[in-house]
């Protein structure tokens, strides 16, 4: 590589889908520009992950991204729609997993779910990404790259012209998917349960109407004699995809490559045998083969170099975890990599990246792998099979221990925990309360450190000023109500400080010694000197 580059940067993103632009987006809301290249010629032309969870849609809330994803999904799919399990469409329920994928959700989170396709998404994440101050190159591929002391050099080709140009960054994150070429460069290895079948996505336009007319269905499991797979349909009903998992008989060879046969007749027969209309109009608008694996990476840094997304972990889309385990990812990465550039916060910070985040890859690997074996291939369940955790646990619940958190998860507790459970334990998740209208505590945490007090806990005021000064760094601070401090585990003179990605770095339940006591725990948070 040239020893002077061609461009300077912060933060270098390999991968511009899902994970790599909100990564530069969340970097931009925290006032870093970030630079992104992608092989590809422009963003996803599949709908690819399609149902985005709370944790991920407050993440996008923070960075004013939620009002245009909601519109953008009612208008795809509607609202809310359920979870269930068929023979086939026109068939034979076998099981309802979810009602409405929103119930129950309203005292959690001021987010809901929503399905929407990631061809959708990802326009309006790139148009959020450019305003934040991110510069975006399509058809640009990663060749090779060296990680230093104080740098990262990386070599890119632009595939239209061949030329090659050098980048040096600060820190590169590879958002480069389940074959990231930057993880096996940096020899990073995989554990899990590995590869479970080859799969295939068929993309199809029939009219289904009548056997989806007023069941609002999100996600319709297929377990029939010739496969096993799961649909989605779009608002009208005539357009949509089929994932064909397995095949037939299980004990058959070959029941696991359904990749092996293409055709055009055998794709129209799947959807057909789905549909359970033999006669069925199918028009096969494109056909897409990919692995349902279930693999967590061995590390998440190497130097300056971090992984993010598939690139970290892959799994089965049963539970719609890769994609929002991700867009989480780069939340929890991005407010630290800009507080280390920005002088704020010390380099050992970005260790805790890997602490907290892979130990929730790994059980989002377990619980996915979990469903797809009791939905998809049910026949396959074993007493060593994992029972499967609620969606709050896994979507709101995550759980962090790192030396960046005082009194955090507690050694041998899980990654993911009911938010019922923790109530505002260090390394949870905030709790949601509404502080006015249309301002969650949630919100509270868009921007910067908040502090969260009791109606007794004037003194945490001028604690708070003074710490400010002595660690240089910005915090905001708002009261809560007597009637919610149950939920936060404090009392009314305590007090709760919370991180820009919603999460809760140290609590006090009283004020007793606030002004050295707040100093300290915004130290350890920042892990500054």
């Amino acid at each position: 590589m040239a020893a002077r580059p061609d461009e300077l940067c912060d933060v270098l993103i390999v991968g511009g889908s899902l994970v790599g632009l909100s990564a530069a987006a969340f970097l931009g809301a925290h006032g870093i520009e970030a630079r992104v290249i992608e092989k590809h010629a422009g963003t996803s032309i599949h709908p690819r992950a399609g149902y985005f969870h709370i944790g991920t849609m407050e993440a996008y809330r923070r960075i004013g991204l939620e009002p245009a994803i909601r519109q953008a999904s009612e208008e795809q799919f509607g609202p809310d729609g359920g979870i269930n399990a068929v023979e086939s469409l026109a068939g034979r329920e076998l099981a309802r997993h979810v009602d409405s994928i929103n119930a129950g959700v309203e005292p959690y989170s001021p987010s809901r779910r929503f399905f929407m396709t990631q061809q959708s998404l990802e326009p309006l994440l790139h148009k959020r990404a450019a305003e934040l101050g991110a510069k975006l190159s399509y058809r640009s591929e990663l060749v090779g790259f060296g990680s230093y002391d104080d740098h990262v050099l990386a070599e890119v080709r632009d595939l239209d012209t061949g030329d090659l140009r050098t980048i040096r960054a600060k820190y590169m994150i590879a958002a480069d998917g389940n074959r990231s070429p930057v993880r096996e460069a940096l020899g990073i290895g995989m554990s899990g349960p590995g590869l479970l079948s080859d799969s295939i996505t068929i993309y199809f336009k029939a009219d289904c109407r009548p056997w989806l007319e007023g069941r609002q269905l999100g996600v319709i499991y297929v377990v029939n004699a010739d496969q096993r797979g799961f649909f989605r349909f779009e608002a009208g009903g005539t357009r949509g995809f089929l994932a064909v998992n397995t095949l037939g008989d299980l004990s058959l060879p070959g029941a696991k490559d359904v990749a092996g046969d293409l055709s055009h007749e055998r794709c129209v027969a799947l959807v057909r045998s789905a549909v359970g209309v033999p006669d069925l109009e199918v028009e096969i608008e494109d056909v897409a083969t990919w692995k349902a694996t279930a693999e967590c990476a061995d590390a998440y840094r190497v130097g300056r170099v971090f992984l993010a997304g598939d690139a970290a972990h892959v799994v089965p889309p049963t539970g719609g975890f890769g994609g929002n385990t991700g867009v989480q990812d780069a939340a929890n990465l991005a407010w630290k990599v800009a507080a280390v550039l920005k002088g704020e916060a010390g380099e050992a910070l970005l260790d805790s990246y890997e602490a907290e985040r892979r130990p929730v890859g790994q059980l989002t690997v377990e619980q996915a792998y979990a469903r797809y074996i009791r939905r998809v291939v049910p026949e396959e369940i074993a007493p060593d099979t994992p029972e499967m955790k609620d969606e709050l646990t896994m979507e709101i619940g995550q759980f962090y221990r790192s030396a960046a958190i005082v009194g955090g998860r507690p050694e041998g507790e899980l990654a993911c925990v009911h938010p019922d459970v923790t109530r505002g334990h260090p390394g949870s998740r905030v709790p949601h309360v509404w502080l006015q209208e249309g301002i969650s505590t949630i919100d509270w945490t868009a921007a910067n450190f908040a502090l969260f007090m009791g109606p007794q806990g004037d003194a945490w005021i001028d604690s708070a000023s003074e710490a400010c000064r002595a660690v240089g760094f910005a915090l905001s601070g708002t009261y809560l109500s007597n009637d919610v401090l149950e939920r936060f585990g404090i009392g009314p003179a305590g007090a709760l400080l919370a991180r820009p990605d919603g999460f809760v770095a140290w609590r006090a339940s009283d004020s007793t010694n606030a002004a050295a006591t707040l100093e300290q725990a915004l130290k350890t948070a920042l892990l500054s000197p």
